[in-house]
């Protein structure tokens, strides 16, 4: 079974603008052997489903409701996170 080295967390609101750009911010990095965990909190604009458009193994993709801000979402991925190292990017 794949083990991720590390676990790297989006929460993410409404940010259709800059998603793609900060997951392949991610993909692009040299390193390859760890998870991204996006939480969508609600996203009104369609953020989730310009994330699901990214086609990558590693990329799991969550939604939850609206919570007001990024503690939640962060908790989340955390809990869904299969390694042992968790790291936090802000999309």
């Amino acid at each position: 079974m794949y083990k991720p080295t590390f676990s790297i967390i989006i929460p993410t609101f409404n940010s259709i603008k800059t998603i793609n750009k900060t997951v392949r911010s991610v993909l692009n990095q040299t390193y390859k052997n760890y998870e991204v965990i996006i939480i969508d909190d609600g996203s009104t604009d369609n953020t989730f489903v310009k994330v699901k458009e990214l086609k990558d193994s590693r990329i799991k993709l969550f939604s939850i409701n609206k919570s007001g801000g990024p503690a939640k979402p962060r908790n989340f991925g955390i809990y869904k996170s299969t390694s042992n190292w968790i790291c936090f990017l802000d999309s």
